[in-house]
């Protein structure tokens, strides 16, 4: 059988403070007499021995034992406390797919750092469902991820910005009124794996085009499909995002009817402060572009 904590906590400030009614006036929350003589009436029937002697004050040999037991506990826990939150002000666990630790986290960091220099980063390259699934662990403190569905319960999102898709063509392609059907004939599609939100994003708008387009090169980031595309080998999906140059030699078709990639911050519970800051460096990134 193990005691209840809160009777225990409640046993530790009678036992330190002499009595019931000094516990009272001395306990860190608001709590009645007879709130504190009945549970502990209650730890004495759980353990089947007498604490203390009610009047005059004084511990029984149980009593001692069950102090002496617990005093080192409760009064290193302040300072325990304290230590656990002063780390936890200078601590940060971020989630975000690597294109925007890479791109866009750094400058906001460097920030941060200008004003807490003891700061300590984690970062965790994620998709989505990832960060979702961190927050629900309460792994990360802040997650900015592509914002394809409804978050579940508990987690809260702002949407940070939303980006047009694109096609990233050879520039001395001349774009027929055909559109998309024409290019689908004339160039071979690169794209990035079909596990990610641009992939899922434009098989929707080549369903509305009542159109199949399967690629013929998949590549896991933005900078591979650039690359291939200069290269000649085709056409590539790509977004129109901030910080993004696309290379020489290639022009920017703006997809019709389909469906724009948001980005948004998550987070669940309360928003820490150092969180918060990272937040408002985002907002402000994304409103300047």
């Amino acid at each position: 059988m193990t005691p209840n904590l809160h009777h225990l906590e409640l046993f530790y400030h009678v036992a330190r403070h002499g009595g019931i009614t000094a516990a009272a006036r001395s306990m860190p929350y608001g709590i009645q007499q007879p709130a504190i003589s009945g549970q502990i009436s209650i730890l004495e029937s759980e353990l089947g021995v007498r604490l203390f002697q009610r009047r005059p004050f004084k511990l029984t040999p149980a009593g001692h034992d069950l102090y002496d037991f617990l005093s080192p506990f409760f009064v290193s826990l302040p300072d325990v406390a304290n230590r656990i939150a002063g780390r936890a002000s200078r601590r940060l666990r971020l989630a975000a797919p690597a294109t925007i630790i890479r791109r866009h986290l750094p400058d906001v960091l460097a920030a941060m750092r200008k004003e807490k220099p003891d700061l300590e980063l984690s970062l965790v390259d994620t998709d989505q469902r990832g960060a979702f699934d961190l927050l629900e662990r309460e792994e990360v403190d802040l997650a900015v991820c592509e914002l394809e569905s409804r978050p579940p319960s508990g987690i809260k999102t702002e949407i940070l910005i939303s980006m047009p898709l694109v096609l990233l063509l050879p520039s001395g392609y001349k774009i027929a009124r055909s559109g998309i059907h024409g290019m689908a004939v004339d160039f071979p599609l690169i794209r990035p794996s079909t596990d990610t939100a641009l992939a899922r994003l434009f098989a929707k708008a080549l369903a509305k085009a009542r159109l199949e387009w399967s690629p013929r090169i998949e590549v896991n980031s933005l900078e591979l499909v650039h690359a291939y595309v200069a290269g000649g080998f085709g056409a590539g999906l790509s977004v129109k995002a901030p910080g993004i140059v696309f290379p020489k030699g290639t022009q920017v078709w703006e997809i019709p009817d389909c469906p724009e990639l948001v980005i948004a911050a998550a987070w669940r519970g309360k928003i820490g402060p150092l969180a918060e800051q990272v937040l408002d460096g985002l907002r402000k990134r994304a409103k300047a572009s």
